[in-house]
């Protein structure tokens, strides 16, 4: 079973990306972020043609999550929950199925832009709601993958000048110690669990040539409940869409788990 999250950065700019990737990548389960389009406009038939079933919450502009499910590998998606149920809110963020036997959350965690803003302390309110309501989620539900843009690069080993990163958002002590909380909850990041290449990102900014240069950050993650997490065998991130044409800033991230 191979469960995939990318942040598209606009489905509607970039769905031509979405369907080559797809084609070359039939994943069982690809969680997309940032849709920035309202569901009427979701490109439903699009993604059908390539054998997925789409289940999305979207809003004009900003925001929006997806999940797309090839159904004829891993059957349809049940039990549906869209946005976190202990804390009302007009952002679109999270939506969560089981899919294959799997509690599969994607999210787009909020960007918190400045320790100084308001939009930090929603940021901080937003990951401790999450953190709770994952704790009954993995009660009911043993194997669970948490997958999206966190917006969080847990360690300096994740960005690639620490020093120039100090006091930012993304980076910052509470952030990251939301994160721990998460893996607290026994969730752990798949990518650390293999040996991976020094300087490995998921994520570089348009400006400045940042790809170019290997300029990024690593924030888009893949965790897994510990009894999902026996059964992986396998994360990576793949660079490629990040070459295309008008690309998103963000590219996949893939992880891989046996039967």
């Amino acid at each position: 079973m191979q469960l995939a999250t990318w942040n598209i950065n606009s489905l509607k700019v970039r769905i031509g990306h979405v369907q080559d990737w797809l084609r070359s990548n039939p994943v069982d389960v690809l969680c997309l972020q940032e849709l920035k389009l309202t569901d009427e406009n979701f490109p439903v038939a699009e993604i059908a043609a390539l054998g997925y079933t789409s289940h999305f919450t979207g809003q004009k502009t900003y925001n929006g999550v997806a999940l797309l499910v090839n159904h004829a590998k891993v059957g349809e998606a049940t039990d549906i929950v869209k946005n976190l149920p202990n804390f009302p809110d007009e952002q679109q963020r999270l939506i969560t199925a089981t899919v294959g036997g799997v509690r599969v959350v994607c999210g787009y965690f909020p960007n918190g832009q400045s320790l100084e803003s308001d939009k930090f302390a929603y940021k901080l309110n937003w990951l401790d709601a999450l953190t709770h309501w994952l704790s009954g989620e993995l009660q009911r539900h043993p194997q669970l993958a948490l997958l999206g843009d966190y917006n969080i690069a847990p360690e300096d080993r994740d960005v690639h000048d620490p020093a120039k990163w100090e006091g930012c958002n993304l980076v910052s002590p509470q952030e990251r110690q939301a994160f721990a909380r998460l893996q607290g909850l026994g969730l752990r990041d798949t990518f650390r669990m293999f040996e991976q290449p020094e300087k490995t990102f998921s994520w570089w900014d348009y400006r400045m040539g940042a790809f170019r240069r290997n300029a990024g950050l690593r924030i888009d993650h893949v965790l897994a409940s510990a009894a999902l997490a026996e059964r992986c065998t396998g994360c990576e991130i793949d660079r490629v869409p990040r070459t295309w044409e008008q690309p998103s800033d963000h590219t996949p991230v893939v992880a891989t788990f046996k039967d």
